[in-house]
């Protein structure tokens, strides 16, 4: 397939995921969020899901979580608009408590679900390598239920292609405690974005 081909298939995969209604999770969020990138990029960084922001704008990774990951590519010196990014899971999951829309972890139905949409994505995107952001996109991609501390800092192939897995920002946000604690999590957050994209 050419790349030409490759980027009208991606622009109908991407219409695809846009029109699904199969997922249970479909009719209460705002609309699918697809990834976006360029085709053919050193790095493919796959996150959970959309959050309230991104089911809201229609991107990924442009909420408090994706902040964290702009800060964090800064500092690894990768440039965000030379990867491609997306989320395992494509609509934003969550309850409704007031007027607060909490998210809630994708089941393991969901990740099924979606499963064909990121295996084909992947495919058609072509990144020579994957960072799964995460224990969904993790699970997603190596259909392995271990821990992310038992995967990160190792690498597996999938379809021939290498796989990392490290945490997802949003973790970074939730952590309490000691300043110098999250600091030290953020820093190792940035190695293993810098160790993804070498």
């Amino acid at each position: 397939m050419t790349p030409a081909e490759r980027a009208a298939a991606l622009a109908a995969l991407q219409q695809e995921i846009r029109e699904d209604c199969a997922s249970p999770l479909a009719a209460a969020a705002t609309q699918a969020v697809p990834g976006e990138g360029p085709l053919d990029p050193l790095l493919m960084l796959v996150g959970e899901q959309p959050g309230d922001e991104e089911d809201r704008a229609g991107r990924p990774f442009v909420g408090p979580a994706g902040r964290l990951l702009d800060r964090a590519l800064a500092e690894a010196g990768i440039e965000r608009g030379a990867l491609y990014v997306t989320n395992a899971v494509k609509h934003f999951k969550f309850v409704q408590t007031g007027r607060r829309r909490l998210h809630q972890r994708p089941d393991a139905g969901d990740i099924a679900h979606y499963r064909p949409f990121l295996v084909r994505e992947i495919a058609l995107v072509n990144p020579h390598r994957v960072l799964a952001l995460g224990a969904t996109a993790a699970q997603a991609i190596l259909r392995s239920r271990a821990s992310i501390a038992s995967l990160r800092g190792g690498e597996q192939q999938v379809d021939g292609r290498p796989v990392r897995v490290t945490i997802h920002p949003s973790y970074l946000l939730r952590l309490r405690g000691e300043p110098a604690t999250r600091e030290a999590e953020f820093a190792r957050f940035v190695r293993d974005l810098e160790r993804a994209a070498r």
